[in-house]
């Protein structure tokens, strides 16, 4: 199951693999794109988790990683590390890039939303 569901993760993440016009993402948008998150998401160093883990420090770390957080199977399974493509991949459609995560947003259709997003998690060391 591990295997296919990184096999799954990968295809998807090559298909929608991230463009250039992600890199001038605005962190002020994504501030404002972040409010979509926050019913399920906190961003404070050393925030609760909620129905999803905090993501304070998220860009950089491999998926399935914030302590006390109960991650699906798939998730922890998938051997994501969270960047600019992984992340453009998974916000687009989460259940597309990681089949049977239990994340249950749609995602972000936008690409320029999910750029700014990208840039705001970014700050957030």
């Amino acid at each position: 199951m591990k295997k296919a569901i990184q096999l799954a993760a990968a295809a998807f993440l090559t298909i929608t693999a991230i463009s250039t016009a992600h890199a001038d993402g605005d962190v002020a948008a994504g501030q404002k794109v972040y409010k979509k998150c926050r019913a399920c998401h906190t961003v404070d160093e050393g925030g609760k988790n909620k129905a999803g883990p905090n993501l304070h420090g998220i860009f950089g770390r491999p998926a399935a990683t914030v302590e006390g957080f109960r991650y699906s199977k798939a998730m922890i399974a998938s051997g994501l590390v969270w960047d600019e493509a992984t992340l453009d991949a998974y916000l687009l459609k989460p259940r597309a890039a990681v089949p049977g995560t239990k994340m249950s947003f749609a995602g972000l259709k936008k690409p320029k939303d999910r750029a700014d997003i990208i840039a705001y998690l970014k700050t957030l060391k």
